[in-house]
């Protein structure tokens, strides 16, 4: 087994560019970048053989390995995980911009704007935030519970395809590859096992500010979508969001927990969750799993798109990456270590198909059988 040093220069590398953070030395001054939320049919196919499967069932720094032990003792050490953690953020900043992503221009941008004033209208007094919620993650000492962590999501989320697929040639492409394969692979599998019903009423769970729901929109023009998250502040900037470009039907923006979320069964075809299970518990996910059950029609699809435990890419990162990673990340562990396809099965789905979407993450559908 390959050994692997940590060493402080390596993390003081990447946390050496003070220019990448917000409040640092300015650049000159870019354009915000408007991804479309237009799907092409013609994207690549799940098949592709640029989506490579590792020898691995998960990445070694993940569960119970000897690795995984020493990342974790080094997260564990208050003053090294402080390093990291700034490092993490500089580091995907910086990644971000020189990708042509205006991370700053755009987050700038939202904090400067009236979004404020959606606050009041999204915000639900009566939620009980879980304990693992009010955790630091992300890089943000309050979580998702910032003015700053929303204003930060939308360029975050376009760097995830850009992450993805880093050959791409605009972050359009990049876009349309993450984006267009795992929607088609979505619309496939309802199409085949839903009995021909159609796509009414759709529940993005952990939509944040909204991006995955103007993707669901588009795709379904015609479907009625909900989007529901546990931070009235990503809430209020996806409102925010809505208000200056409409979508194709008004969404439906609820603060609410996942795991229960009020609202009533069987009153959904399609529920998706993006992005959003490695950012929980075990037992959460579990939870959800079980909830998105109950909101489901009979052949009515789930469909969680995420990172895959069996990803080549993710499978290689380099040490001083992954470690980084996992120092915004606090239930990274618990996410590569259940199993995610069985907890569906035992939740009632049938038909659960998990497909590698990209180099990175996986599509897992499943359907309420009738």
């Amino acid at each position: 087994m390959a050994t692997y040093t940590l060493s402080k220069p390596q993390l003081l590398l990447l946390t050496s560019s003070s220019s990448s953070s917000i409040g640092g030395r300015k650049k000159k001054k870019k354009s915000v970048v408007h991804v479309s939320a237009t799907v092409n049919a013609s994207v690549a196919s799940p098949s592709s053989p640029a989506n490579e499967e590792g020898r691995l069932e998960r990445p070694r720094w993940a569960g119970e390995t000897p690795l995984s032990r020493l990342v974790g003792t080094l997260i564990s050490f208050k003053p090294l995980y402080s390093l990291m953690k700034l490092g993490a953020r500089r580091v995907l900043i910086s990644t971000a911009e020189k990708s042509n992503v205006p991370w700053r221009e755009m987050t700038r941008q939202i904090l400067e704007s009236d979004v404020y004033q959606e606050l009041e209208t999204v915000l639900n007094p009566s939620v009980v935030y879980p304990d693992y919620y009010l955790k630091p993650f992300h890089a943000y000492d309050e979580g998702n519970l910032s003015w700053l962590a929303a204003a930060e999501a939308e360029a975050a989320t376009i760097s995830i395809a850009i992450r993805a697929i880093p050959t791409a040639s605009s972050i359009d492409e990049a876009t349309q590859a993450v984006r267009g394969t795992w929607l088609n692979t979505v619309e496939q599998h309802h199409l085949q096992y839903s009995g021909n019903s159609a796509v009414h009423d759709i529940l993005d769970i952990g939509c944040s500010v909204g991006v995955s729901t103007r993707f669901l929109s588009n795709k379904f023009p015609s479907a009625n979508i909900t989007g529901l998250d546990l931070s009235p502040y990503f809430l209020a900037v996806a409102k925010y969001n809505e208000r200056r470009k409409p979508m194709n039907k008004p969404v439906r923006w609820i603060h609410a927990n996942g795991e229960d979320t009020g609202l009533p069964s069987n009153s959904f075809d399609l529920v998706s969750l993006s992005y959003l299970f490695h950012e929980l518990p075990a037992q959460a996910t579990v939870n959800m799993v079980k909830e998105v059950f109950r909101l489901l029609r009979p052949g009515g699809t789930i469909a969680v798109t995420d990172n895959s435990p069996k990803s080549k890419v993710l499978q290689e990162l380099p040490p001083v990456l992954f470690t980084l990673m996992k120092s915004t990340e606090p239930f990274l562990d618990e996410y590569y270590l259940l199993d995610l396809d069985g907890a569906m099965r035992e939740a009632g789905f049938v038909n659960v198909c998990s497909v590698l979407t990209d180099p990175r993450h996986r599509t897992v559908t499943g359907t309420v059988p009738f």
